[in-house]
């Protein structure tokens, strides 16, 4: 049997933040991670920004092994025996624990009765294989309006790639984005030379010959070269659920990221938590949230006893344009935009009942921690002093 102080499943930058956190307190207990990926943790967000943009690949690399950790690639950890404190993968390797983190993160939604032909863009390995696809091919469909879809379809097209984006939605990012913002960048991403159908499904997605065909709801029928998914995450909860940790939309946590039981903790993507500052359960899918969740369990795994009140932040980049954001930023709420210049330069906000909720700095950079400091107050406000409030 392999023994552990601490013990995490999943090798992802969760996993790496709480290596950190644990050697920030313990230098000597042992530590392992055990992780389905056949690499090291690294930085996610380059896989759809920066690398298509020439950043040396070298730079996403995290370096975890320089903390004396134990790492065990390509393993699927299928039971966690809470009793005697011992997973089990799936090769009926045990390994003992005496403080086990769920690392685990997300799984690629799938479109239902999707070909095998799809790639859903999520990891490492799936940025070489579109990477070597860029190549040589030269038409490429990228169905969701989300997120990685948003970022890849920006991505092959600044790399003079064919790009055609569908999605159900009336505009990108239209759950986020006020609607007027919304269908500004189904026109700015037309202007970069992307084909961009809104409203619209996919029903079908085959291979004939080498050419992939996809078959729409309303009847189109789409030829491309390669087939790109970014449909968002399910939260990997299910080892979780088997050993009898409460599950809902993600692994239940204390304000300590512990779980029911006093050995066990889960950060990044797959833990659910009480926000502070938003006053409702979450769980968050970006990379500061998988940073600061990741080193506060590893640290009150090794004796700390921090409660996570933190609100992250998350960002991205769609071709010129960029953001910082933080909060809850959803198209429902009630919306305030103070605009330098329109769609270009400018500070969203986000209420409910005249309480900020969320902001969105919309090529606006240096500002996240006014951001913050305005949702965490939870202060009433009258909607027309916000306009110039951030600059």
């Amino acid at each position: 049997m392999n023994k552990y102080t601490y013990l995490i499943i999943g090798g992802g930058m969760t996993a790496d933040s709480a290596v950190q956190g644990i050697r920030e307190l313990d230098t000597t207990g042992s530590i392992g991670i055990l992780t389905t990926e056949t690499h090291p943790p690294y930085d996610r967000p380059p896989l759809t920004k920066a690398l298509w943009k020439g950043e040396d690949e070298k730079k996403i690399w995290r370096h975890t092994e320089n903390h004396h950790v134990s790492i065990y690639y390509s393993v699927q950890a299928t039971k966690v025996d809470r009793a005697n404190q011992i997973v089990i993968d799936q090769q009926g390797t045990q390994y003992s624990y005496e403080k086990l983190l769920f690392a685990t993160g997300g799984t690629p939604r799938h479109l239902s009765g999707g070909s095998d032909e799809i790639l859903y863009y999520r990891n490492y390995n799936d940025y070489h294989t579109l990477q070597s696809l860029a190549e040589s091919k030269t038409n490429f469909i990228v169905i969701g309006g989300g997120f990685i879809a948003w970022e890849i379809t920006a991505a092959l097209a600044l790399n003079n790639k064919k790009v055609t984006m569908l999605f159900p939605s009336a505009g990108i990012g239209a759950n986020l984005y006020p609607a007027n913002l919304s269908q500004f960048l189904n026109n700015y991403y037309v202007d970069k030379g992307v084909t961009v159908l809104p409203h619209e499904s996919v029903t079908s997605v085959t291979k004939e010959g080498d050419t992939l065909v996809v078959q729409t709801q309303k009847g189109q029928k789409l030829t491309a070269d390669v087939v790109i998914a970014g449909l968002g995450i399910e939260p990997n909860t299910s080892l979780a659920q088997e050993a009898g940790l409460t599950v809902n939309n993600g692994i239940a946590v204390d304000p300590n990221l512990r779980t029911e039981d006093e050995s066990i903790y889960a950060a990044g993507d797959v833990a659910n938590f009480y926000s502070p500052a938003l006053e409702r359960n979450v769980r968050f899918e970006h990379e500061d949230n998988a940073n600061a969740t990741g080193r506060l369990a590893g640290r009150n795994m090794a004796g700390a006893t921090e409660m996570y009140d933190y609100l992250p932040f998350f960002y991205s980049d769609l071709f010129d344009l960029g953001y910082e954001a933080v909060g809850d930023v959803n198209s429902s709420l009630d919306i305030v935009e103070d605009w330098v210049e329109e769609f270009q330069q400018g500070v969203i906000y986000y209420l409910k009942e005249d309480i900020v909720k969320g902001v969105l700095l919309w090529n606006v950079w240096g500002q996240v921690d006014a951001a913050r400091e305005l949702v965490v107050s939870q202060q009433k406000i009258d909607p027309i002093t916000l306009r110039g409030k951030i600059r």
